[in-house]
């Protein structure tokens, strides 16, 4: 009997618009021989199930919908909201109280991530390079002097709590910190605010199933942008080159790093880790638990490159989930 998979998208964040994105590219990977897929629409007013074009409520109780007659029960949840509720813990914490699998981290991984500064002074701790950074909170003061001293000039602003380079700035000048914090601020209740690290920007996702780990090839990105923004990342302004175009030696280095992330998080499904090659050495600058799925995404890109498929993964990834909560 085919599983019923809700391929779950939207959120509470500006990152909605990429969900989607994701969503319909999880949709066309998933082997339709094999499962039913449904779309699942996640927001503040509703949540909605798609189904021959028409959106049927769902009933959180036990996480079904019902057409007509026929009431649909999910056996399993591919969450792709980059955001909350979906890349913070929350709705896995919700999926853990009605045993259903999903795609992703666990609650502690997943909010652990989620917060850029906690997540990497965590990592820190077990001997990952980061870049120096300040956080600051809602109704926090701060001394963007102080700041500046510390970190120095150009430094990046960006939300603690969020992704798609919405709301980062690169900051040149003394000048501009204090519109990029309050821009910052606009889109989550913290900042965090980064040293710049020069170099070359690649990106290594992971995943384990029951057939092992598996480490795909990185991918370097080149943009002629002040750095990897919203519209290189979505509007192809941007050169992505799989397998990246560095030193072997860093290249082991970078996956052998990230397999640690996945590990010291207690990840699960595929995550992706992105760093700075700086004079030879990798400097994390974030973990994302819950990579964007487009067909030109970077994961789909390094599937492809260490020649697997990506029905094959997500098919992978949902038998090995499933099989543990049976």
């Amino acid at each position: 009997m085919k599983k019923n998979i809700a391929i779950i998208w939207g959120g509470y964040s500006s990152e909605k618009e990429v969900s989607e994105r994701s969503a319909a590219g999880i949709y066309s990977f998933i082997d339709k021989d094999r499962y039913h897929a449904y779309k699942v629409k996640i927001d503040r007013s509703s949540w909605e199930a798609e189904h021959e074009g028409t959106a049927y409520p769902v009933d959180k109780n036990d996480f079904s919908f019902t057409t007509g007659e026929k009431r649909i029960v999910f056996d399993f949840a591919y969450i792709t909201i980059h955001g909350t509720p979906g890349e913070d813990g929350l709705l896995q914490g919700y999926f853990d109280m009605l045993q259903i699998p999903y795609s992703n981290c666990g609650v502690l991984a997943s909010s652990l991530s989620f917060n850029k500064y906690v997540c990497n002074h965590f990592l820190k701790g077990s001997g990952v390079r980061i870049a120096p950074s300040v956080c600051v909170r809602s109704g926090d003061t701060y001394d963007g002097e102080e700041i500046i001293k510390m970190l120095g000039l150009p430094l990046f602003v960006k939300p603690n709590l969020g992704g798609s380079s919405f709301a980062v700035t690169k900051v040149k000048k003394a000048g501009e910190l204090v519109q990029a914090v309050s821009k910052a601020f606009g889109e989550a209740p913290e900042v965090i605010i980064e040293k710049y690290v020069a170099g070359t920007e690649v990106t290594c996702g992971c995943f384990e199933t029951a057939k092992g780990f598996t480490v795909l090839p990185l991918t370097e990105v080149v943009t002629d942008n002040e750095f990897f923004d919203y519209d290189a990342k979505y509007n192809g302004q941007v050169q992505e080159i799989t397998p990246a175009r560095i030193d072997e030696r860093v290249a082991r280095e970078i996956g052998q790093t990230t397999r640690d992330i996945y590990f010291r998080l207690g990840a699960k499904g595929i995550i992706r880790a992105d760093y700075i090659v700086s004079e030879g050495q990798p400097v994390l600058l974030e973990v994302n638990t819950t990579p964007g799925m487009t067909q030109t995404s970077f994961i789909p890109q390094q599937v492809h490159a260490a020649g697997l498929s990506m029905t094959d993964v997500l098919s992978d990834i949902i038998e090995t989930e499933y099989d543990k909560r049976r």
